[in-house]
């Protein structure tokens, strides 16, 4: 194993570590994640069921591929990726300068060395 550089090290921590930039607290992720796959498959189940009662009131045998075909589809609900360190810490000091809560000299400068230190590109993916 190779000895890495602070510098390197620097970079590689802005290309890989992740961030929740959704807006939310990252710790009621743990929370809302689970709940929303609840309610996503509640739905289904509940379309299912509805669709099986509306097939049966019309009479006979029902199979699952009736049922499947009768319910209406509800909307899924997909888990968004987190952001790349590089693009949070960037987003963060260009909001400082334009509120006026650090200088714009100073807040340019920092936003250099956030971008120098990451290529123009898709991040890297996965851990070495």
């Amino acid at each position: 194993m190779q000895r890495r550089s602070p510098q390197e090290k620097k970079r590689l921590s802005y290309l890989k570590d992740r961030r929740n930039f959704y807006g939310e607290n990252q710790k009621s992720s743990r929370r809302n994640i689970p709940r929303s796959r609840r309610a996503n498959h509640h739905a289904l189940r509940r379309g299912e069921q509805l669709a099986l009662g509306r097939l049966r009131a019309f009479g006979g045998a029902v199979d699952d591929s009736e049922v499947r075909f009768a319910r209406r589809s509800t909307g899924q609900w997909r888990k968004s990726a987190d952001a790349p360190l590089a693009e949070v810490v960037a987003y963060r000091l260009e909001r400082r300068a334009r509120l006026g809560i650090d200088t714009a000299p100073r807040s340019q400068e920092r936003l250099r060395r956030v971008r120098s230190a990451v290529p123009p590109g898709r991040p890297e993916r996965g851990r070495d």
